[in-house]
């Protein structure tokens, strides 16, 4: 299931572009274009589902491994000293993009979390770190 009109659905489709950092027939990783954190990545099903509670549990259960695969990545490919995992449902709890989604956030110690979204220094710096993040298994 689509949404032709979905930001995420059109970088699932190819029809936007993003720094796609693994995929497989069930989810999309990717990194966030407003990051919390440098390499903060979002982590999202290949199915249209506004919020987690309108995703088959099917769908659901196949993003724990592409989550689990990204904290590792981000372990060890930044390297960070740890990581939060967030999904919001509703704009009342921040959800900004009406597509179920992950947040994956890299965090190091002694480093307080920033709630305020944050920017690369240039596209390169995004795309390189996308392909050292990918590169990882």
């Amino acid at each position: 299931m689509t949404d032709p009109d979905c930001v995420f659905c059109k970088i699932i489709a190819r029809r936007l572009p993003a720094s796609i950092l693994q995929e497989d027939d069930y989810g999309l990783v990717f990194l966030d274009i407003a990051p919390f954190e440098k390499g903060h990545a979002l982590v999202i099903p290949k199915y249209h589902a506004a919020q987690m509670t309108d995703l088959p549990l099917v769908w659901l259960q196949r993003l724990a491994p592409l989550l689990q695969d990204t904290g590792r990545r981000l372990l060890r490919g930044l390297p960070c000293d740890g990581f939060n995992i967030l999904q919001s449902n509703g704009r009342c709890a921040s959800q900004v993009v009406p597509h179920v989604h992950f947040h994956v956030i890299p965090r190091w110690e002694g480093r307080p979390m920033s709630w305020k979204p944050g920017a690369y220094d240039s596209p390169a710096e995004q795309a390189a770190l996308a392909a050292r993040l990918r590169a990882l298994r």
